[in-house]
């Protein structure tokens, strides 16, 4: 994997020499999951962040490419009571280094519409169970094999212009691939869907 990420790091570096526009961008996840598999439980939206950079490369008027390298948290909550143990709650964050190829139009000086695939490459999972006054944490490494480490996905979203150097993004990104093949009570089966606001600032 890391083979992966310094490749989309050569071609957003390579796309930045040709770029008109070149910055930084950061700001808040709101995920959930999409179950694919058998298991019946409901899920909350999980608040998390991203934080990244992009570029902005005109191939017409009005039209331009936009890669991105983003770090983004997805995952889930999910909470339950037990008779004997009261309210308890288990969220999962993943942690993704993600690559997006987003074909960009302009629809006025300040408003612009974004399309396109992204790779996302998985780093960690953590796992949170909280019951009472007793928290446990766990930290899943890439290395586990009942995770996908790469997936395949789609984002769209809306580009607004605050000043000539601010902009807000917003942005909807789902997973095409679920996060493994074989779904145990351990490792579900989902696909990962997040919406996301981000301030980018301008270089």
């Amino acid at each position: 994997m890391k083979k992966l990420v310094m490749l989309s790091i050569g071609i957003l570096l390579a796309g930045a020499a040709n770029a008109q526009t070149f910055g930084i961008k950061g700001g808040a996840n709101f995920a959930n999951i999409i179950k694919t598999g058998d298991e019946d439980f409901n899920t909350e939206l999980k608040p998390g962040f991203n934080a990244g950079i992009f570029v902005d490369i005109p191939i017409v008027s009005g039209f331009s490419v936009a890669p991105e390298l983003m770090f983004s948290q997805k995952g889930y909550k999910t909470s339950g009571t037990s008779l004997l143990f009261g309210p308890n709650e288990y969220t999962v964050t993943t942690n993704f280094i993600e690559l997006p190829i987003l074909a960009k139009i302009n629809a006025t000086n300040r408003f612009s519409i974004v399309l396109g695939p992204q790779v996302s490459f998985l780093t960690a999972t953590t796992e949170k169970f909280t019951q009472g006054s007793d928290t446990y944490k766990n930290t899943i490494r890439e290395e586990n094999d009942n995770l996908r480490k790469s997936l395949f996905g789609g984002v769209g979203g809306l580009n607004i212009g605050l000043t000539e150097s601010l902009s807000l993004h917003g942005r909807y990104a789902i997973d095409f691939q679920k996060n493994n093949e074989n779904g145990t009570s351990e490792t579900p089966l989902y696909k990962n869907q997040v919406f996301q606001a981000s301030l980018a600032i301008k270089l």
